[in-house]
C-alpha cells in the first residue's frame, strides 16, 4: 500500500492512484514489489528537523528516504519537502509538477537499490529518473 500525507504544508495536488500505478511499474522494472510505502510532504523546516534528528545532518533538503526493504519488496518512509521541490523548480527552470514527481520517484529509485552519493552515481540516479519520468508519460 502506498500512502500520501501532509504535515505542516497542504497535501500537494497529483493524482494519487494515477502516481500509484506508476510508481509499482517503477519498481516492477527493477524486479521488484511494492509493499508499505508512505510519503510524508512537509516544509523546510520539518525536512531539517528530521534530517538533524535521523541522519545527524544540519542542512535543509528535498527528499530524506527510510529503507526499511524486505527482499523484493519495497518498503520505506519518504519525506519530501514541497519548499525545497517549489524552489528546485524555479532554480533548474522546470515545472513544479514535473520536479514533485522527480522527487516522488526519486525515492522509490532508493528503495530500488539506486544511490546518488558516490562517484558516477548522480548520473546513474538522474538517467534512472528520466526513464521512469518517461514511463509516466506513456502512462497518462
Amino acid at each position: 500500500m502506498i500512502t500520501y500525507n501532509s504535515d505542516g504544508v497542504a497535501m500537494p495536488k497529483f493524482p494519487k492512484r494515477a502516481t500509484s500505478k506508476w510508481i509499482r511499474a517503477v519498481a516492477a522494472t527493477f524486479g521488484r514489489k511494492v509493499g508499505e510505502v508512505g510519503y510524508m510532504f512537509v516544509n523546510d523546516e520539518i525536512i531539517l528537523k528530521t534530517n538533524r534528528e535521523y541522519l545527524g545532518h544540519d542542512y535543509y533538503t528535498d527528499i530524506i528516504t527510510f529503507d526499511y526493504d524486505e527482499g523484493d519488496t519495497i518498503n520505506g518512509d519518504i519525506v519530501i519537502s514541497v519548499d525545497t521541490v517549489r524552489s528546485n523548480a524555479e532554480k533548474f527552470q522546470k515545472a513544479y509538477d514535473d520536479e514533485l514527481h522527480r522527487v516522488i520517484i526519486h525515492g522509490i529509485l532508493h528503495l530500488c537499490g539506486i544511490n546518488d552519493k558516490g562517484p558516477g552515481e548522480r548520473e546513474i540516479m538522474e538517467a534512472n529518473e528520466d526513464n521512469a519520468l518517461a514511463l509516466l508519460a506513456t502512462m497518462k
